[in-house]
């Protein structure tokens, strides 16, 4: 796979964030979920440990993603209505929005709380905000409905591009799969002729 985008597919470089990240993002998302229903010990405060610095490693990652895409073009997008193409691009902006905004929003409300926040148990980070136990609060609840509304905007992204897989047979899933290749476009067959 090539380190760059070029116009028919994504690099591996590009491949390697989509997917890492996005496997990051469900799994602990659904870790989440089900370390939430776990009865208070410190079992389950080590794995909020590591929730946390899961979290921390998309944020990083993020960064990282938006530095590469300074230096690589993304490919053009594939032949669509002009809405469908403005409607993937506002996915794609609230999905980068709510990437960056779960995990500081979590951020916050471990330094609201009190919390030291210690990435996979190496080093301390340092607190965005003092102590703060009602603030705190508001934070956890923001931090957990835009999960869920990361959950909504993901079945838009995951569904725009089934329906181009398999609705439009584009190549737009294809060239962002890790080892897919695009489809070929038909050649012309001339009148009379057979294929």
């Amino acid at each position: 796979m090539a380190p760059r985008n070029n116009p028919t597919r994504w690099s591996a470089v590009a491949k390697f964030f989509h997917w890492t990240m996005a496997l990051l993002i469900i799994g602990n998302g659904i870790f989440a979920i089900w370390m939430d229903g776990l009865k208070p010990s410190l079992n389950k405060i080590n794995m909020f440990a590591l929730h946390k610095s899961i979290g921390l490693t998309v944020l990083a990652l993020f960064v990282l993603r938006l530095a590469w895409k300074m230096f690589d073009r993304r490919p053009p997008d594939e032949p669509a209505p002009r809405w469908q193409q403005m409607a993937a691009h506002a996915v794609h902006g609230l999905l980068y929005l709510l990437i960056v905004a779960i995990p500081l929003t979590g951020w916050m409300f471990n330094s609201a709380h009190g919390f030291p926040l210690q990435y996979f148990k190496q080093f301390n980070l340092p607190a965005l905000l003092d102590k703060n136990p009602e603030l705190s609060d508001v934070l956890g609840t923001v931090h957990v409905y835009l999960f869920w509304f990361l959950c909504v905007v993901l079945v838009a992204h995951i569904g725009g591009a089934l329906k181009h897989h398999f609705v439009d047979h584009d190549n737009t899933l294809r060239r962002m799969l890790p080892f897919g290749r695009p489809r070929r476009t038909p050649t012309s067959v001339p009148p009379g002729d057979t294929p």
